[in-house]
């Protein structure tokens, strides 16, 4: 059950859905634009394709069960 579960967040998440897990958080895909970069091993600017990444953002709940866990 729960690999179907995570299955079909991964098959929202190709499709640029937006996944709300009430309670825990928000997965979101974001689009990066090309930008350039540095080489940190030589310093040479390099460019940096754009590409879509996926950005998790924890529920109140999720934040206040952490902070008060005292970890």
């Amino acid at each position: 059950m729960v690999e179907r579960t995570l299955e079909l967040i991964v098959e929202s998440l190709e499709n640029g859905e937006t996944v709300k897990l009430s309670g825990f958080g928000v997965f979101q895909v974001r689009e990066k634009r090309a930008r350039m970069g540095r080489n940190p091993k030589t310093g040479e600017p390099a460019a940096i394709n754009p590409r879509r990444v996926i950005s998790f953002r924890a529920s109140q709940i999720m934040k206040s069960r952490v902070h008060g866990a005292g970890v």
